[in-house]
């Protein structure tokens, strides 16, 4: 019988296979960490989560990262939620990295997730506790997290009060009361306890949620005049309900929100058998006017430069020198630039021949300090920077030419103006 035996050097390299495959089997159930340098930041999609809701978690994973402070919330310019870390100038970590979550309050889904071109997305999940909630992320030896980001109620910025009606007849009546809450950007939260309380008179309820709106609204009954106050978590807002007045001192102003640099109005009303020795109205932006002794409904205007809402009230002192404070809320929306529309003397001019342009400005003005105009192509002079609505200009080619002009003011944004013409040989 004759037996063969294989070399001694192919045995080895058949050992050698059968090693490298057995370590790959065993890295394959090991799971891809992030490697020693690495950093990870952390976004979320909003800085406040409503209570039972959710947003979407962002973490990027970078080797070789710079380790910082910085916003940690996406699309949500100047909010006070945080990151530890900001990525710094190195790569995505390789694809299938895994990240695993913790939070201190809610729930992240899911707790792990792997790398795809060094990003995670996973969802924050609050459910019916309100809080500071610290997300954190880890991979190896590299770790991230995301500080107060706010749960329920621990995301009110501020309360707003107003009664409707807000003056009440002699013998009283009642008052809608209507509470909101609302974020830092202003929007109203949802599933708040709002608390009510009075100094005169009672209300239908004490202890109302905020709807999907961010309003919580009860009445109040009186026959006396009352302060009643609003309470979250500490912040409070008041409104006073007063009875018809010797006076009668009353304020109105507009429904719906204005745009800063438009002109407000506002209408103060007095009792026509009240002695009435003046009237002050105190815009709420540090400007104050006297509409002097009053008899009648007085309408009244005033300008706005900045985004925010206002109290303004309107005090009424009679002649033995009583007063009496009423008060209104607006709400001044960021400016809106003018309108410009621009008109030309001929709109299918000759070469050569001088053509006059109007800019005619509405809409949201104050002082214009200047018109800077682009005659298009092929013009003389090609632009023109004047203090007048008009400005002229020739061409030395044939062709469909596009004017434009910025108009620029003392305050509140620029506008912007087009036409075109046609010049003929």
């Amino acid at each position: 019988m004759v037996t063969h035996m294989r070399p001694l050097a192919s045995r080895a390299a058949g050992l050698g296979a059968m090693t490298i495959l057995s370590f790959a089997l065993a890295c394959d159930k090991v799971p891809l960490l992030a490697p020693t340098g690495s950093v990870i930041s952390l976004f979320a999609t909003a800085n406040t989560v409503p209570l039972n809701s959710e947003i979407e978690i962002v973490a990027n994973v970078i080797e070789n990262g710079v380790t910082s402070t910085g916003n940690g919330t996406t699309g949500t310019p100047g909010t006070s939620t945080t990151s530890t870390t900001t990525a710094g100038a190195g790569t995505p970590v390789q694809n299938g990295t895994l990240v695993s979550f913790t939070t201190t309050i809610g729930r992240i889904e899911p707790s792990e997730a792997r790398t795809n071109n060094g990003t995670v997305r996973v969802k924050f999940v609050s459910g019916g506790q309100s809080g500071i909630a610290t997300i954190t992320a880890f991979s190896g030896g590299a770790s991230g997290k995301l500080e107060n980001l706010k749960v329920g109620s621990a995301g009110v910025e501020r309360v707003l009060i107003s009664a409707s009606p807000q003056t009440l007849g002699p013998a009283g009546g009642t008052s809608t009361i209507t509470a909101r809450v609302e974020d830092t950007s202003g929007a109203g939260l949802a599933g708040i306890s709002v608390t009510f309380s009075t100094d005169a008179g009672s209300l239908s309820s004490t202890s109302v949620t905020t709807d999907s709106n961010g309003n919580a609204s009860t009445t109040l009954n009186t026959s006396r005049p009352a302060k009643v106050t609003a309470n979250v978590i500490g912040k409070t807002a008041e409104v006073t309900v007063s009875l018809n007045p010797r006076t009668g001192v009353t304020i109105a102003g507009p429904t719906t929100p204005v745009s800063a640099g438009v002109p407000t109005t506002f209408t103060v009303g007095v009792s026509s058998t009240a002695n009435i020795r003046d009237v002050i109205i105190d815009y709420g932006d540090g400007q104050q006017q006297s509409l002097g002794a009053i008899s009648a409904s007085t309408p009244v205007q005033h300008t706005y430069t900045e985004p925010n809402t206002y109290i303004v009230r309107a005090t009424a002192t009679e002649a033995s020198g009583f007063t009496e404070t009423v008060s209104t809320a607006v709400t001044i929306l960021p400016g809106q630039p003018p309108a410009v529309i621009i008109t030309a003397s001929n709109n299918n001019p000759s070469v050569g021949e001088t053509v006059v342009f109007t800019a005619t400005v509405s809409g949201a003005t104050s002082t214009i300090l200047r018109y800077e105009w682009n005659f298009g192509a092929g013009a003389v002079p090609a632009t023109a920077e004047v203090t007048s609505n008009r400005a002229t200009a020739s061409y030395v080619s044939t062709g469909t030419k596009i004017i434009t002009v910025r108009v620029v003011q003392a305050t509140g944004p620029s506008g912007d103006g087009q036409t075109a013409i046609v010049v003929k040989p």
